[in-house]
């Protein structure tokens, strides 16, 4: 028993460490700098990390009227810049991904032709295959792109002519790509996001224009169909959707309820069979360009622009808090239209975005990485907290009644 009493001893001392350390924290700020400054370039705006956690962002050259791509260069510390589509009006509302190989593919808008476009890096010949994936009228809007296992790709988009949601899909064994119209009832399909689920299924995230509704779409492989819900209802709401799907496959969205202009989420609550709605931010003219990521934990950041005060913003939840963390990421001029946020493997947070005052394409990096040796942090997260306390009684603290058996325990006379 004197065992237990030095241990609890510790734990207590600890502790009291706990308390002393744990308003030091690391300096953490946001790197922020110019990728693109060659013209008025730097909108839609798409950005994808590698293994290496290296970022590489599709974008819009209003200048050219080009569909650029910029890849970090971690042997040069520097952005390797390059046009991937030069022929006619093209690069607008670009969604990058990147395959298993770290290849990156691009869909995106032929403004010219009002045509669904693609473009895929080619390793064996060192250039890009691009392909018109969809012609038959206006076709192309609000893209967003998925690639399934095999690296085949996923495109869900608008079909501004039968004002419809649409869907393709690379068919590997036809070389050919299947077309499928997703929601046709109304107005719909605008502002769509894509993802796919575990087992290659799409989900996506799209505006009913004609009741100004956020909807939800999922493909249901035991009947074959589309499963499509209203997710929220409440006044104008539904513009900038981001879709992202927790380790469970729930569905988690990001959009804008255009009536306030407010920055809002939902996320689907499988215990209730319901979705949990809640407004994140609502200071001023908000939840422009929203792009939601989810971290290792399934916790949401959300990067978004202010339109009140021209700034990139983002929101982040804080599950030690139970709320929003919301900070401003760059307020030098007018930025924050058209952000894109990544995760890389440590959950730091990675934007895309343009600066409108000098239309250029910029980047902001966060690193959450404690920057500091920190007595009792155990867990490196750069808090001296009740977590590390957990963490040393779990390894170290002895529970003599499931493990009656231990030396340790000695039974009471």
């Amino acid at each position: 028993m004197e065992t237990r009493k030095i241990l609890t001893i510790c734990v207590v001392a600890f502790g009291l460490t706990v308390w002393q350390y744990a308003p030091i924290v690391g300096a953490n700020t946001w790197d922020i700098q110019p990728v693109d400054t060659a013209g008025d370039v730097g909108s839609s705006t798409s950005v994808a990390l590698d293994d290496m956690g290296n970022p590489h962002i599709s974008y819009y050259d209003w200048t050219n009227d080009d569909l650029k791509y910029a890849v970090w260069n971690s042997v040069t510390s520097s952005w390797d810049i390059e046009t991937v589509d030069s022929g006619g009006n093209v690069g607008a509302a670009t969604s990058l991904a990147l395959d298993g190989a770290g290849n990156p593919h691009i869909s995106y808008l032929d403004l010219g032709n009002a045509n669904l476009k693609y473009a895929a890096w080619n390793s064996v010949t060192s250039s890009w295959d691009i392909v018109t994936v969809h012609s038959t009228g206006n076709v192309g809007y609000d893209c967003s792109l998925a690639l399934d296992a095999a690296g085949n790709p996923r495109i869900s988009y608008y079909d501004g002519t039968n004002y419809d949601l649409k869907y393709a899909a690379w068919n590997s064994v036809t070389s050919s790509w299947n077309i499928e119209t997703v929601d046709s009832i109304g107005y719909v399909g605008s502002n769509t996001s894509l993802e796919l689920d575990s087992a290659g299924d799409p989900r996506i995230s799209y505006r009913d224009i004609t009741n100004a509704d956020l909807k939800y779409a999922a493909w249901n492989s035991v009947t074959s169909s589309w499963d499509i819900e209203t997710v929220d209802s409440t006044g104008a709401v539904g513009i900038y959707t981001s879709l992202a799907l927790d380790s469970a496959d729930s569905p988690r969205i990001s959009y804008q309820g255009s009536t306030g202009k407010d920055l809002k989420y939902a996320a689907w609550n499988s215990s209730t069979s319901s979705w949990d709605i809640e407004t994140v931010d609502s200071a001023g003219s908000v939840g422009f360009y929203t792009s939601l990521a989810l971290d290792s934990d399934d916790s949401p950041h959300i990067s978004y622009s202010d339109q009140t005060n021209y700034d990139l913003k983002c929101a982040s939840w804080n599950r030690y808090t139970s709320s929003w963390d919301i900070e401003t990421v760059d307020s030098t001029g007018s930025v924050g239209d058209y952000s894109s946020i990544a995760l890389d493997a440590a959950n730091n947070r990675h934007i895309s975005y343009l600066d409108s005052t000098n239309a250029d394409l910029k980047y902001a990096f966060f690193d959450a990485s404690c920057k500091f040796l920190l007595v009792g942090d155990l867990d490196d997260n750069c808090r001296a907290d009740l977590l590390d306390l957990a963490l040393l009684a779990g390894h170290w603290l002895i529970d003599c009644n499931a493990d009656p058996g231990n030396p340790a325990c000695v039974p009471k006379p």
